[in-house]
């Protein structure tokens, strides 16, 4: 991350913290070094601006490659802004994309690194709080780090989705819960052990941020009949 990025934190942090005075809770619950998986609802694209500044250590994300591969003078601007947020790029999709998105959070987390995921996958339209999708939970038992799990408040507030820029007089709380260990549930490779794993994930996130529970997974429209079979067909949200 370098240069750019300790910039930001020196910057960004202070400003947002001045301009929108989070509340935050449990800042103690994050362990000071070491791997760890923060966990948190997602109502809002400035989510990944709140945690990192309500963090009391560097936190990490993936983020969207467009965002680091625009032309001129918006390109650059745009890839220096997410890098001196701590996001890394990452071409999202299925398959081998969604594999070497956990192989780049693992290398991280071997590293010491905090890494902040979305469980629900996408962000929530209504506000509700979806069902989990596993990978955290197999990114967690096949690494070892401890998930901390986050509750953000009033973020869909400050920048509703669609909104171009965020608002100035809306106030978000940040919550962290206490770290949750999930080894006891298995290995990585159990299917049952990441379903378990993820649904004590969820249950921490719902207590911390009150929302009410929407029992199904925040599925990306499908663009084709082939992806509308897939998303009603049984199957393990990856």
């Amino acid at each position: 991350m370098g240069s750019t990025y300790a910039l930001g934190r020196f910057v960004i942090t202070p400003l947002a913290r001045l301009v929108y005075r989070p509340r935050v809770e449990g800042r103690g619950n994050v362990p000071k070094s070491g791997p760890v998986i923060f966990a948190s609802n997602h109502l809002s694209f400035i989510d990944s601006i709140a945690i990192p500044v309500a963090a009391p250590r560097p936190v990490h994300f993936l983020a969207k490659s467009s965002y680091f591969e625009g032309k001129g003078i918006g390109g650059w601007l745009s890839k220096e802004f997410f890098t001196s947020i701590g996001a890394i790029p990452v071409h999202r999709g299925a398959g081998q994309a969604a594999l070497d998105a956990l192989d780049q959070q693992r290398a991280l987390l071997e590293q010491g690194n905090a890494v902040a995921l979305y469980p629900e996958g996408t962000r929530s339209l209504d506000g509700r709080l979806y069902k989990g999708r596993t990978g955290v939970a197999f990114l967690a038992l096949q690494t070892g780090a401890p998930v901390v799990p986050v509750g953000l408040v009033g973020t869909d507030l400050v920048m509703p989705v669609g909104a171009k820029v965020p608002t100035l007089n809306q106030r978000i709380s940040v919550k962290f819960g206490e770290p949750l260990d999930l080894s006891h549930h298995g290995p990585a490779t159990s299917g049952r052990a990441r379903r378990l794993a993820t649904d004590d994930i969820m249950a921490a996130i719902h207590a911390l941020s009150g929302q009410e529970l929407a029992n199904a997974y925040n599925e990306v429209p499908a663009h084709n009949p082939i992806e509308r079979i897939k998303q009603v067909l049984p199957h393990e949200r990856r």
